[in-house]
């Protein structure tokens, strides 16, 4: 036990290669930490009170953007943990980065061993990517106009805009061509059953006038597969909005489902 312990606290001192506090201009009025992950830009912001149950949220995209629910959890006590896997586009690399930080952020600062997974747009495809693989580990899932299948986003294959540069990255980082992709299933619209059949909640806010993340190519595809393995599914759609802004100008809704999926008592 003792050699154990002791090989993980040399690999906590070796993931982390440059490590600064300060105020996040988004969270000032938190204490922050700012350091990086095996090459890849991490934050901590802490609450100034933590909740007893050390619950936490993993924000996958997007760091600041939109941060009304990330507030209202800090007011909870909640952490909120970040660590830039956007150039993976969810792949298998990501999946794992995300399960070294996972174990490095419950064993450094004793969270919760289950987590608040909130994805925004390309964010979804790590937030259910990880989540199909690890169950057990998942309070619920906050998705945000999220990319449910890389052949609408980056890939415009169908009736949204795409990001040719994007897709290319893309392609190289699952080692897919334009053939391959067509019959590639390790991706949210697929991977969201295991999600439904662990008895996950799941909420997910679009605009309907989304042209970059399409809500027909996406959340209404993975919505209807989820339901259908037995999965619930909440949906926020917001008239006259596209992909931007993210989030609610109220985030009521998001956080009382949040909180209700955690049991949070004052």
């Amino acid at each position: 036990m003792i050699r154990r312990m002791t090989s993980i606290l040399v690999l906590i001192t070796t993931l982390i290669v440059t490590t600064a506090f300060g105020n996040d201009p988004v969270f000032s009025e938190y204490k922050t930490k700012e350091f990086t992950f095996k090459g890849h830009d991490a934050k901590i912001v802490f609450p100034t009170k933590k909740n007893p149950n050390n619950y936490w949220i993993w924000r996958a995209r997007f760091w600041g953007h939109e941060p009304q629910v990330d507030k209202a959890l800090l007011e909870k006590g909640f952490h909120v943990v970040y660590v830039d896997v956007s150039d993976l586009f969810g792949n298998h690399e990501a999946v794992k980065l995300w399960n070294d930080f996972y174990d490095f952020c419950v064993a450094e600062y004793g969270l919760n061993r289950k987590v608040v997974l909130e994805g925004m747009s390309r964010g979804g495809l790590i937030v259910y990517n990880w989540a199909s693989k690890n169950t057990d580990k998942v309070f619920c899932i906050y998705a945000d106009a999220p990319v449910c299948d890389i052949k609408s986003w980056p890939g415009g294959m169908y009736n949204g805009k795409g990001s040719p540069e994007a897709w290319k990255a893309c392609l190289e980082a699952y080692n897919l061509d334009t053939i391959s992709v067509k019959t590639f299933e390790d991706m949210p619209v697929n991977n969201c059953v295991q999600v439904a059949e662990a008895g996950i909640p799941v909420m997910h806010v679009y605009g309907d006038a989304d042209v970059v993340v399409p809500y027909e190519e996406n959340t209404a595809l993975l919505a209807e597969k989820f339901r259908s393995a037995g999965g619930s599914i909440e949906l926020i759609g917001k008239e006259g909005v596209g992909h931007h802004p993210h989030c609610l100008k109220d985030p009521s809704p998001i956080v009382d489902f949040i909180l209700n999926s955690v049991e949070y008592k004052e």
